[in-house]
């Protein structure tokens, strides 16, 4: 009599176990090549450095006085490859808000002899 009534209850475990057993999960595994890794890490680092230089505040004041939107340069570097974040790195590290150093020594030596042949300061005097 006891087996009558969990004769149902077996039938019906052992007929989900049956049917679940037919819908296992199948996964590929695979090795992940080492060129994939660095890009992948060199597209992380400069979106990140790119990111960090637009996050100051008179780089984003400069975007909204031309009218441009934060979220738009979100969208449009994150669509960037890697190739072209390095690139815009490299452009934006050539042109340093102070200019070059050479620049800089040309300008004031040219401020002084305008200065001295105006006749304001004698600082060739000596040389």
């Amino acid at each position: 009599m006891m087996f009558e009534k969990t004769k149902g209850i077996w039938v019906r475990v052992i007929s989900i176990a049956i049917l679940s057993a037919g819908f296992a999960q199948v996964s590929f595994a695979g090795t992940i090549d080492t060129g994939y890794l660095v890009e992948a890490d060199a597209h992380a680092a400069s979106l990140d450095r790119i990111q960090t230089m637009l996050a100051r505040e008179e780089v984003a004041n400069e975007f909204r006085a031309f009218g441009v939107d934060q979220s738009a340069i979100e969208a449009r570097l994150e669509g960037m490859t890697t190739a072209e974040l390095i690139a815009l790195e490299g452009r934006i590290d050539e042109n340093n808000a102070g200019g070059s150093a050479l620049g800089t020594i040309g300008a004031v030596f040219l401020v002084l002899l305008i200065l001295e042949v105006v006749g304001v300061t004698d600082v060739f005097k000596g040389i």
